[in-house]
């Protein structure tokens, strides 16, 4: 099995992670911040890293940065984190990072996101910054939330049917939900896009659920509290997903 190296300041959740990881059979290491996992990966060359956010010495989108420039971003590195913003979340992905979990982590995003990461290739450093483009999904697939935070929407993209289509002027245009195209203008600031594209994403669900708010927080991952501040947040109308109306 796997050498994995958790990140991460609190105590109780490296406990946590380290008895479910080895519990799978794994050979876990533990860092409490930055330079602890520096030493740890230069002595161990871990296979994979769980690498929390914010840490109060070195966060960890910096190290993994400073890893990433160093040329020591040779195993995939799954960030972590309860209240990273989705701007940091995909500038995380553009360094690097395989994949992005949102705490409290499940069992099952945990393990699936472990599982992948050992059995996929490193990419290449993204420093540099790239458009937001949304690529194609296969059909009849879930985007999960955590994709939607973080962008990566490699194998999943959010229209229903086929391929999306991109205009002269930056305009993607997504088959979405109960409307026929859904259309996202790329050449708006990145929240502005991201909170356009989250707004279509929970109201695909909605509409797709019949409003069940319960099925919903199922879908998407997130705790109904969390998902009812979050629709708020976005000006989506619930009684009119209740009636099935949405787009």
């Amino acid at each position: 099995m796997a050498t994995i190296l958790v990140v991460d300041d609190e105590h109780g959740i490296r406990d946590l992670l380290s008895e479910i990881l080895n519990d799978e059979g794994h050979t876990v290491e533990l860092a409490e911040n930055a330079a602890q996992a520096r030493n740890i990966r230069q002595q161990l060359r871990p296979d994979l890293v769980l690498l929390d956010i914010w840490m109060p010495d070195t966060d960890g989108v910096t190290l993994l940065k400073e890893w990433s420039s160093t040329g020591l971003l040779t195993m995939p590195v799954i960030m972590m984190s309860g209240h990273a913003t989705i701007d940091t979340a995909v500038e995380a992905t553009r360094i690097g990072a395989s994949a992005f979990l949102e705490k409290p982590i499940t069992l099952q995003k945990l393990l699936k996101a472990v599982d992948q990461g050992l059995n996929k290739a490193v990419p290449p450093p993204k420093v540099a910054a790239t458009p937001l483009l949304a690529p194609q999904r296969l059909p009849g697939s879930e985007v999960t939330v955590e994709e939607a935070m973080t962008m990566t929407l490699s194998a999943h993209a959010v229209g229903l049917n086929g391929a999306t289509t991109f205009n002269g002027a930056g305009l993607a245009n997504l088959p979405l939900g109960p409307q026929p195209q859904q259309t996202f203008n790329l050449d708006s600031p990145l929240r502005e896009a991201r909170d356009e594209f989250e707004k279509a994403y929970f109201e695909y669900h909605l509409a797709k659920e019949s409003g069940s708010m319960t099925r919903v927080a199922e879908k998407t991952g997130l705790e109904r509290t969390h998902l009812y501040r979050k629709l708020k947040q976005l000006g989506v109308d619930l009684a009119r997903a209740k009636r099935g109306q949405l787009g």
